[in-house]
């Protein structure tokens, strides 16, 4: 979907996504100095701003300018500063070396544009610094639950890791993420790779 959809999206109610931070993000930052913090695709900002919370450096980007705007105001009604940018990420390069911690949580894209993505988020991962993805699996459209219908935009681990260039990988697996529906407790699949700089 485009910055528009998405703007579309946002508009149409208080928060489209939960105010609570992703449980990966919470399991898998369990243990890690806070410091600077790159969010890509941060939406309205709840990895964001619970990092900031917890004593990061937040930086979230998003090409939607109204998810935002929402961020901002979450921000503020939380009581913690965060760097927002409106920026399209396959065309934005951070700062090469910059973050000790980059996320990229539920960006869906054909693989030619993910692959340039990753590969600039994990070149701005610092010395000693991680970078964490998270997203619907290839396997969810068939086996689990949520997520995009398009087959063209979703992916697995074996997808992400040949952009990391030299980090060094931690975890690329699926990930099984229980969801409350009105049915029940159903299963999402997602994928989750974790990788670090050495040097």
């Amino acid at each position: 979907m485009d910055a528009q959809t998405w703007n579309q999206r946002y508009a149409e109610k208080e928060l489209v996504w939960t105010s609570q931070p992703n449980r990966f993000l919470v399991s898998e930052t369990d243990g890690l100095t806070p410091g600077s913090v790159l969010d890509l695709a941060c939406g309205e900002g709840r990895n964001a701003i619970w990092l900031a919370e917890q004593g990061w450096r937040a930086t979230g980007v998003d090409f939607a300018d109204v998810g935002i705007a929402k961020a901002r105001e979450f921000a503020a009604s939380r009581g913690v500063e965060c760097k927002w940018l409106v920026a399209d990420l396959t065309t934005y390069e951070p700062s090469a070396g910059e973050f000790d911690l980059v996320i990229l949580f539920y960006l869906h894209l054909p693989q030619h544009e993910l692959g340039p993505v990753v590969a600039r988020a994990a070149r701005a991962v610092a010395a000693g610094g991680t970078f964490l993805l998270v997203a619907h699996d290839s396997r969810n459209l068939k086996e689990g639950h949520g997520g995009p219908k398009d087959a063209s935009v979703l992916y697995s681990a074996e997808d992400v890791v040949p952009h990391l260039g030299d980090l060094s990988v931690e975890r690329a697996e699926a990930v099984i993420r229980p969801v409350e529906t009105d049915e029940g407790v159903r299963n999402a699949i997602d994928v989750l790779v974790r990788a670090k700089r050495l040097w």
